[in-house]
């Protein structure tokens, strides 16, 4: 047995959902078209249950405790029975046979210290995936709130549309009636076609957003976040960090499979017992018998005696990478916090002011426009700074919801 067979490199996951995601943005164009088609609104409970079912990921790890679990069978390790025959005048000038049959078994708390060994082994297994099934949470919600900002822009373009369509018939009619140049007219033309292209262009960010959500959930399916989902992230508060207690589960269950490691190596230090049977001709005469008993003595058992240092060593080091691994989520979480609360405040401050001042600067700008009391190029100010403020408002949502998301699923690293 050797060290190394219990330790987990770290969870690939995020490397090969990145170069995925890659691959989809390449194909995206493909898939506009279909997009619409078939389309199924999931909750973001329902997305993270498919997610969990479907993912192959975890039904990898699943099939990782199905085979420690079966390995569980080999705690009882007998030597392979020994069969030999000797046959030739090993007893008088006559040619004679003999047969014999040896097995040796373990005794000692081998057997014992085997199967505690493969316990532990399953349950790490089992802590391994429960790590997995986390990042797969993380990453679908994060999909899915891609997919709400993505919507959230849609929205928005489709509100400028709004605006500037209502200015261009605006922009018409007072040329027409002499009181301002062509200039306005192509202005406003120009900035409708604009926002025509960003909305054809926003369709394939949100097909691009919409394969995100699905790769993660791993499905055929063409689903969506259901639009009765509110746009901001409603943070889940938690006493104890959930990442901690995952992380500390893990390297504990790692100290664990050592100690029992430790165990198993010391006890292969105890001799074996060994019984047999013989038949044999004498001068050609059959039958004679008997039996044999024997022990298998270790007498150098120093290879035994350093694989067991060599994994109490190992304990040593599971506990230091666990210390390690505390530091890092700790002050990764106050990171995570103080920009939580940064993004909070500035959100604050757009659902209760931002957004207001935005609607009141366009409503009185097109009102003073639409009656000549406001010149061209002032209410294209207004204009400008008003959805300027719109925009930043989608930007400080989806920057909460990022941060919020983050601070309630940590990254967990080293494992």
């Amino acid at each position: 047995m050797k060290n190394s067979t219990y330790i987990f490199s770290p969870n690939p996951f995020a490397n090969f959902a990145q170069k995925t995601l890659r691959t989809l943005r390449l194909g995206t164009f493909l898939l506009v078209g279909t997009f619409a088609q078939a389309q199924q609104s999931i909750s973001l409970e329902k997305a993270i249950e498919l997610a969990k079912t479907n993912n192959i990921d975890l039904k990898i790890a699943d099939k990782e405790i199905e085979k420690q679990t079966v390995l569980k069978k080999t705690a009882f390790q007998a030597e392979p029975l020994q069969v030999q025959y000797q046959g030739g005048q090993f007893n008088s000038a006559d040619f004679d046979h003999n047969v014999s049959i040896q097995q040796y078994f373990p005794i000692g708390n081998i057997t014992k210290a085997n199967r505690q060994l493969q316990e532990e082994l399953v349950k790490l297994a089992e802590k391994r995936k429960a790590l997995s099934s986390y990042e797969i949470e993380k990453a679908v919600t994060l999909a899915y709130y891609q997919y709400l900002y993505g919507v959230s822009i849609q929205q928005l373009n489709s509100e400028l549309n709004e605006i500037y369509t209502k200015f261009l018939k605006n922009a018409e009619l007072r040329f027409q009636t002499g009181e301002s140049g062509n200039i306005e007219v192509i202005s406003a033309k120009a900035k409708v076609k604009e926002i025509e292209t960003q909305k054809a262009q926003l369709e394939y960010d949100l097909a691009i957003y919409q394969k995100q959500l699905q790769f993660f959930v791993q499905t055929d399916e063409n689903i969506i976040p259901d639009e009765k989902t509110a746009l901001k992230y409603s943070v889940v508060t938690q006493e104890n960090s959930k990442a901690e207690g995952l992380l500390t589960d893990y390297y504990q269950q790692q100290i664990s499979v050592y100690q029992k490691e430790t165990n198993t190596y010391k006890a292969m230090r105890t001799p074996k017992l060994g019984v047999g049977y013989f038949a044999q001709s004498i001068n050609t005469d059959w039958l004679f018998q008997g039996f044999t008993a024997g022990l298998q003595i270790p007498l150098f058992g120093g290879v035994n005696s350093a694989k067991a240092k060599a994994s109490e060593i190992s304990i040593s080091q599971s506990q230091l990478a666990l210390d390690k691994s505390k530091l890092t989520l700790n002050l990764q979480q106050q990171e995570l916090q103080n920009n939580f609360a940064k993004q909070q405040k500035a959100l604050d401050y757009y659902q209760n002011e931002g957004l207001q001042y935005a609607d009141q600067i366009i409503s009185t700008a097109q009102k003073s426009y639409a009656n000549g009391d406001m010149s061209y190029w002032s209410y294209i100010s207004f204009l400008n700074q008003a959805i300027d403020i719109k925009k930043q408002y989608a930007e400080a949502t989806h920057n909460f919801n990022q941060s919020a998301i983050e601070l309630q699923f940590p990254t967990i690293k080293n494992y």
